[in-house]
């Protein structure tokens, strides 16, 4: 499967689960629900939705949840091939900091397709949080 341009039929099955994600969004507070699909090397998709909390600190984000779900399952760093993030809002929606750091310490070079219901956008981890700070930060003692 090629992930290289937005148009890539690979990412077919991943938008239609993101949006199974995004149905399954708890935004009972901002009412702003995504979802995402995360491909990991095995073939196996994980799906995730954003979950909030009345206390805010609680909310997970849904590319969060699908890591975590993948990571549950075994998934370890470099096994992630492509991640989407669907909203319904107008202007496509780019993981949060927090969540562009969780990715980044399990795949430094990842195809990021942003979705809404009318437009698409490929992205990478590296163009959207350049300079990660990761574990080989922590282990290069130069």
């Amino acid at each position: 499967m090629r992930f290289s341009t937005p148009n890539d039929p690979g990412w077919t099955p991943l938008l239609q689960a993101a949006w199974q994600g995004w149905e399954q969004a708890y935004a009972p507070y901002s009412h702003f629900q995504v979802g995402a699909a995360l491909l990991c090397r095995d073939g196996s998709v994980h799906i995730g939705c954003n979950v909030e909390n009345a206390s805010y600190g609680g909310t997970i984000c849904a590319e969060r949840t699908a890591i975590c779900a993948a990571a549950a399952k075994g998934m370890r760093p470099n096994d992630m091939i492509a991640l989407v993030v669907v909203t319904e809002a107008e202007s496509l929606t780019p993981p949060c900091g927090l969540c562009r750091q969780v990715i980044a310490e399990f795949a430094e070079d990842l195809p990021i397709l942003l979705s809404n219901r009318t437009e698409k956008s490929l992205h990478s981890i590296a163009s959207l949080l350049p300079h990660a700070f990761t574990g080989r930060n922590l282990l290069n003692s130069d």
